[in-house]
């Protein structure tokens, strides 16, 4: 289910089989390495709604959490844990961060669920076909991974 209002209306009528909330993690910035961080928030944009796709019913995608670099970890963190505090204190029982910004994986003990951390591939001169092919694929990887969170 994505965040908008007819999904939260369906979850609303079945919010006991939901129990997952998915947020994916997207950097914001100017800098000079602008492109990258468009490829890494594309990417992580696609495969945060794949996984939405493969999982509806069970899941919320949340809209992106996004941050910057010149923020600083620290302070996106301690707002990501705001978000994480609020989705578990209103019922959700997992949360899965997903992102292609590898940086991340090293505060999962901080956070309050699972990240998938995946290296971003760029994806501006793949036709259509073969990027849903690619995601279909990284999908395939990614179930294990949601059994074993939903089976913890």
């Amino acid at each position: 289910m994505k965040w908008t209002t007819n999904d939260i209306n369906l979850y609303l009528q079945s919010k006991e089989y939901v129990d997952t909330a998915v947020i994916p993690l997207i950097p914001v910035s100017w800098s000079s390495n602008v492109k990258k961080t468009i490829e890494i928030g594309e990417f992580t944009s696609i495969l945060s709604h794949e996984i939405e796709r493969q999982f509806k019913g069970r899941l919320i995608l949340y809209p992106a959490f996004t941050y910057s670099e010149k923020e600083g970890r620290t302070q996106s963190l301690a707002r990501l844990q705001t978000w994480s505090d609020e989705i578990l204190t209103n019922g959700l029982k997992h949360i899965v961060y997903v992102t292609a910004d590898s940086q991340w994986k090293g505060y999962e003990n901080e956070l309050a669920g699972t990240i998938i951390s995946l290296p971003s591939i760029p994806l501006e001169h793949l036709d259509e076909k073969l990027k849903q092919s690619m995601f279909q694929d990284q999908m395939k990887s990614l179930i294990t991974l949601f059994m074993r969170i939903w089976q913890s």
